[in-house]
């Protein structure tokens, strides 16, 4: 791509000359389809481009000016390090320069433009270029699943806002990128992919009513970042940021928090790291107590790759982009299609039940089995506490360990199991299991759900598991060394019906073998 291809104001921007304060050169410009980003060092500048896409309208220097405040102070909630302040840009003649700030601006300096003033942070803090390195772990994706239910919990959620919950309303922010992505069947898109992507969500909205519903009901309706990929997440001085929400447009802010979730699990899934998603997916439902919310979550995984698909394709038609360019954009568009698609085709789900002692490597076990599977991972422990409405960090009294609170804890565990089984997800249940009761319960319920079931009996030498109690930190559980002569006296032995579906894990030796062995990987 040329200079001269950009407009004069950009081309003046990527000069050093053009900035008051010490750039680093060169001026480096990032182009989306609706903004041109200028990276100088310190700061980072953002101009909206005059466009009108219909979900997204900048035409008019008004609606720049009044959308670059709102990011502005949008952004703020959950990045004030990096959100400055907006700044107008004055012309004399052909050369641009930065106006007053907006509070004192001049009557002769009448702004042609307006930017977003950023501090600028290194590009390899992204959550994309840490995947890119190799640096992007586990326990980053978890801490980010707890930074986002931190963030969804204090979130604004009236009955304002309560009403984009509606199926009308979601309809309509899905209905329009069919609409937008009609011109690019036969590019990009396939007539075959856009047929049944949309036949898939039709039915999902005329079959699912009662869900949106309830989701309203439950406050699940908040105001979100509504943009939650890579891109837009940093891990910058040793704290997650959550930047470049939507200011847009209110319908892709004002959403479900699964609508958030998904939009980070599949960025992960498109760039095939299906087990860090998981992490982040599991760790997010533990803190929030979620799981019903998964029964939404294939429609918005499959509006979010669709929707990344879209905004892609919509840089074909911007003349500032080169030919070169556009081939690979192209390229990325058509994985984004397909994948949308692949989301709506149906899965068979099934349980697995983890069994066995306090410390005895169920949870080590079933997250391993988790992250290779994509299934659903649900600890007794946090379905107790959040039953016992403390949070999952928090250790529990005596009230929250009583028969009652235990009984009702398995019957949660097992509806929930059925509900997402059903659904078509892999779902792994993580509690002793040591009752034949509860185990010949989730048996005949898998079996009258036609649900394929296996049972993951988890061992290690009692004194291997006292000393894995002892050096328990920073878990949800709250099980002691003391309480193992007990657990062990209790724990009732497998049945011979029962032993046709248990596998038997030492999770002494090596999980990964092992858990390949038992797949038949």
């Amino acid at each position: 791509m040329t200079n001269t291809c950009l407009p004069p104001l950009i081309q003046q921007m990527l000069q050093p000359s053009f900035y008051s304060h010490r750039v680093t050169e060169p001026v480096q410009l990032i182009q989306t389809h609706a903004s041109f980003v200028l990276l100088t060092g310190d700061y980072t500048y953002k101009i909206k481009k005059p466009v009108n896409f219909g979900f997204l309208d900048y035409s008019t220097l008004e609606k720049r000016q009044h959308f670059c405040t709102e990011e502005l102070l949008m952004n703020r909630r959950t990045a004030p390090e990096i959100y400055l302040e907006v700044l107008p840009i004055i012309q004399t003649g052909d050369s641009f320069k930065f106006g007053n700030d907006l509070q004192n601006i001049t009557a002769p300096e009448i702004a042609v433009e307006y930017t977003l003033k950023m501090r600028e942070f290194p590009q390899a803090s992204l959550f994309l270029s840490l995947l890119e390195c190799g640096l992007l772990t586990e326990q980053i994706m978890a801490n980010l699943g707890r930074e986002v239910a931190k963030f969804h919990s204090t979130a604004v959620s009236n009955s304002y806002i309560r009403t984009f919950g509606e199926v009308s309303q979601i309809r309509t922010a899905i209905d329009n990128n069919y609409l937008v992505s009609q011109k690019y069947i036969g590019g990009p898109q396939t007539q075959t992919q856009y047929q049944e992507t949309k036949d898939y969500t039709d039915a999902f909205f005329a079959e699912n009513n009662d869900l949106f519903t309830q989701r309203i009901a439950n406050n699940k309706i908040r105001e979100c970042h509504g943009d939650l990929h890579l891109r837009n997440i940093a891990l910058w001085q040793d704290k997650i940021l959550l930047f470049d929400c939507i200011e847009f447009n209110e319908s892709f802010r004002f959403v479900d928090v699964m609508y958030d979730v998904a939009f980070t699990v599949m960025d992960l899934e498109s760039r095939g790291r299906r087990d860090l998603g998981n992490v982040f997916l599991n760790t997010y439902i533990e803190q929030t107590g979620d799981w019903e919310g998964l029964q939404l979550l294939p429609l918005y995984l499959s509006r979010q790759a669709y929707v990344r698909a879209k905004v892609t394709s919509l840089m074909l038609d911007d003349t500032a982009i080169s030919t070169a360019q556009k081939a690979e954009i192209s390229q990325t568009a058509a994985h984004y299609y397909k994948l949308a698609w692949e989301y709506t085709k149906p899965r068979r789900g099934k349980l697995t039940l983890m069994s066995g002692l306090s410390g005895s490597g169920k949870s080590t076990a079933a997250r391993y089995l988790a992250g290779r599977t994509g299934a659903i991972h649900i600890r007794s422990d946090a379905i107790r506490k959040h039953l016992g409405g403390i949070p999952v960090n928090e250790r529990g009294g005596q009230d929250l360990y009583s028969d009652e609170m235990t009984t009702r804890t398995y019957g949660r565990l097992l509806e929930l199991g059925i509900i997402l089984a059903d659904r078509g997800w892999d779902v792994i249940l993580d509690a002793k299991f040591d009752r034949q009761n509860w185990r010949t319960n989730a048996i005949n319920l898998a079996k009258s759900h036609c649900l394929p079931l296996q049972i993951m009996y988890c061992t290690a030498p009692i004194e291997v598991l006292r000393e894995r109690l002892q050096q328990r930190r920073g878990d949800i559980a709250d099980a002691t060394a003391e309480l193992l002569n007990s657990q062990q006296a209790a724990f009732e032995p497998f049945t011979e019906l029962e032993q046709i579906s248990v596998n038997t894990v030492d999770t002494v030796q090596d999980l990964g073998v092992q858990l390949k062995l038992i797949s038949g990987e």
